[in-house]
């Protein structure tokens, strides 16, 4: 069985969408990771920071999904993470409206000593030398490290994000980032910048209009499978992220034909996180639903071209 240790923030959010609004409900990058990671039956830990406001029934949920919690650090005195925004009828901009750092202010990750050792490590958005320690805390190197950052990073601690970004395997971000990071606006021309900056692939989102891998010359690309209703696009690329590493760590596989299928599944599992809002949809997804969902994504992906 593989190991996979994710590192992200396991927090409450509060979101608005032309759909409607939530009081604070379940959030944070390693709550996606995880919930999509606990579909490939694999040995996931997480590492995070939460105070002592977090309620027990959220911890159940996810050590009931088989993700060990040991590196989960709990500060009775203080409180959690907390993020609010509201999303445009577009559904794809949307504003922070309040960003509360409470214990993740002061975080220091501590991978579980039995972790140490993982195939797999999943970096989720966090400050770029939280990203660090953690790699450094690996007693060998992993078969594979996926990074996640965000502009937020870009702007405030570049010098911090291009030293992870050296360490790294692959690297996921979405457009918009993609060109802020490298200041190309093709996406083939930024992704060939990244590769130079160390990760061997490149993983670039772009929301309802797929994902694309590069690796060298070689460019795969994902539709979005098109939906009725998107309530909620939040924690859509962590789920992403989540079904992709988890799919790796479950194959053993990080072959650039593997990596189409892990881009797939992170896809299936995303198209499903953005039905309701939060992670209530994650929370109750079957293995049937994801299957009967992977079939659509093969209709709709695939087909003989006949050469004249």
């Amino acid at each position: 069985m593989g190991k996979l240790v994710i590192v992200g923030t396991v927090a409450f959010d509060a979101i608005e969408t032309p759909f409607g609004k939530t009081d604070k409900i379940l959030g944070g990058a390693a709550t996606f990771i995880g919930l999509a990671a606990s579909h490939f039956n694999i040995d996931a830990a997480a590492v995070s920071v939460v105070g002592g406001d977090f309620p027990q029934k959220y911890l159940d949920l996810l050590s009931d999904r088989n993700i060990n919690l040991e590196g989960v650090e709990i500060v009775k005195e203080g409180k959690t993470f907390f993020w609010s925004g509201r999303y445009h009828n577009d559904m794809n901009s949307r504003d922070t409206l309040v960003t509360e750092l409470n214990t993740l202010a002061d975080f220091n990750p501590v991978v579980p000593e039995n972790y140490r050792d993982a195939s797999v490590v999943m970096l989720g958005n966090l400050h770029p030398i939280v990203q660090s320690s953690v790699l450094d805390q690996m007693t060998k190197k992993p078969d594979l490290v996926v990074l996640d950052t965000m502009n937020f990073w870009m702007d405030s601690a570049l010098d911090d994000l291009y030293n992870v970004i050296k360490r790294v395997d692959v690297i996921t971000i979405n457009d918009e980032e993609a060109r802020q990071l490298t200041g190309e606006y093709s996406l083939v021309v930024a992704a060939r910048k990244i590769h130079a900056m160390g990760p061997k692939y490149v993983v670039i989102k772009k929301g309802e209009h797929g994902a694309l891998l590069f690796h060298d010359d070689n460019v795969f690309y994902a539709p979005a499978l098109p939906l009725e209703e998107v309530f909620d696009p939040t924690g859509a690329g962590d789920t992403f992220a989540g079904g992709f590493a988890g799919y790796l760590a479950k194959t053993n596989d990080t072959s650039f034909e593997n990596m189409k299928n892990a881009i797939i599944y992170g896809s299936t599992l995303a198209s499903f996180c953005v039905e309701k809002f939060g992670t209530e949809r994650m929370q109750n997804l079957s293995n049937d639903e994801v299957h009967k969902r992977l079939l659509q994504f093969k209709q709709l992906t695939q087909f003989e071209i006949e050469l004249g």
